[in-house]
């Protein structure tokens, strides 16, 4: 999801100092059962938001382009000619692309991946399985177009990947921008992704395989859908037999800010809330303040109307200097931990383009284009491995799952 907007801390709506009304208080919904949703693959569980954009002139896949590295997809990407803001490491990839970017620190050509690669996607669900993480939303925008090919592809292939690691995986649509939203959905998941519940490796829920909306009730132009088509939506997903996730704003239960008004009946409707935090956060003492003034009433109102809790947790924008060696995306977890959250949401795994991706990320200026200006892992003088933050969120899912103790001190090494 490419929303990353302002920071705002507390309550407050797009720095606003207008008092935020208080919504009135959660009152159980006597006509649905209230029992939260026993572990699944998504209660219980920590799932990473699964970008698998990122293609090469020369890879083989059907766009052929620097896809999501460059502006100029048509041309290598370089200092001019950018889409990113971390740099990734490459190492574990068997097949990389060439840049017009300068050498690394290092000496080593400034290659990329890319995600169309069998190896390369292969790898990284491996690393899924490798460092506790259970399962992959796979993100799907409007497939019509040039970009419809190769996010087939990618579906496929993350079906591969999925079931060859042992990491459970499930579709989710961004619906950003895509104006017949309402009818195109209900199609491609009908003739194309509905096939893939079939998977061993696709994520059920209740019994019931799991489908993903994100963009339902943003207060924007890009997702100027009404209420009542995005309630359609939601029904009719759930009478296909289907357990729906929707990625909400920050605000969904104020319905202010970043929400539209007169969203609440839409979003009761889901089976579990996500809301987005990507922009909203940037420390650790703001993710204070929404577990306070936020995430609390949240998950008081989804308990009483039956619906699960997924919150947002990230590991902050590297470029924006947010991430203090994991101590902010470490409070995170304890916040939602004990907030009683049913589930977690990571934003994201494979996400450079903003700069909060949790896979192996370059590690020091050694493993950076030299001159390029990204800043590495190490940006606070505290050296971190490349795999810190695969590390640190398999360490918060052990604590989520209560494998190791509820604890706001971090346990995770920077580097072992």
């Amino acid at each position: 999801m490419l929303l990353s907007l302002f920071v705002v801390t507390g309550s407050c709506s797009k720095g606003s100092k207008t008092p935020v009304p208080t919504p009135p208080p959660a009152k159980p919904d006597t006509n649905i059962d209230l029992t939260p949703s026993p572990v699944g693959d998504v209660v219980g569980k920590v799932v990473v938001g699964y970008q698998g954009w990122f293609a090469a002139i020369g890879d083989g896949s059907p766009i052929n382009r620097y896809w999501h590295w460059a502006h100029t997809w048509e041309q290598q990407p370089s200092p001019t000619n950018t889409a990113i803001k971390s740099w990734p490491d490459v190492r574990d990839y068997t097949s990389t692309f060439p840049t017009s970017y300068a050498n690394l620190g290092n000496g080593q050509p400034a290659n990329l991946f890319s995600s169309f690669t069998d190896q390369t996607i292969d790898t990284q669900f491996k690393w899924m399985k490798q460092y506790g993480i259970d399962g992959a939303a796979l993100q799907r925008f409007n497939p019509s177009g040039l970009e419809g090919p190769v996010r087939d592809a990618m579906a496929a292939k993350t079906k591969i990947a999925a079931e060859a690691n042992g990491v459970k995986f499930y579709i989710m649509y961004d619906v950003s921008g895509w104006t017949n939203m309402q009818t195109e959905l209900k199609t491609d998941w009908t003739n194309k992704m509905s096939a893939y519940t079939s998977s061993s490796a696709y994520a059920k829920q209740n019994g019931k395989p799991v489908v993903c909306i994100w963009g339902f009730g943003f207060n924007d132009t890009n997702h100027s859908f009404s209420a009542a088509a995005c309630l359609d939506v939601i029904k009719w997903f759930q009478s296909k037999g289907c357990y729906v996730i929707g990625g909400v704003p920050t605000n969904w239960l104020k319905q202010t800010s970043d929400s539209r008004p007169e969203f609440l009946n839409t979003y009761k409707a889901l089976d579990m809330i996500s809301p987005w935090m990507v922009g909203r956060i940037g420390n650790a003492n703001q993710s204070d303040g929404f577990f306070v003034n936020t995430n609390k009433a949240d998950q008081a109102y989804c308990n009483a109307h039956g619906i699960d809790y997924q919150p947002c947790i990230l590991p902050g924008d590297l470029q924006e200097r947010q991430r203090a060696h994991g101590d902010f995306m470490w409070r995170q977890f304890y916040n939602m931990k004990r907030v009683g959250a049913q589930g977690i949401y990571i934003s994201m795994f494979d996400e450079y383009n903003e700069g909060n991706q949790i896979a192996k990320t370059a590690e020091s200026q050694a493993f950076v284009p030299a001159g390029a200006g990204f800043l590495a892992l190490d940006e606070d003088g505290t050296a971190c491995s490349s795999d810190y933050y695969l590390r640190l969120t398999g360490d918060g899912a052990k604590m989520f799952k209560g494998l190791i103790p509820l604890t706001a001190t971090r346990p995770t090494k920077p580097v072992l």
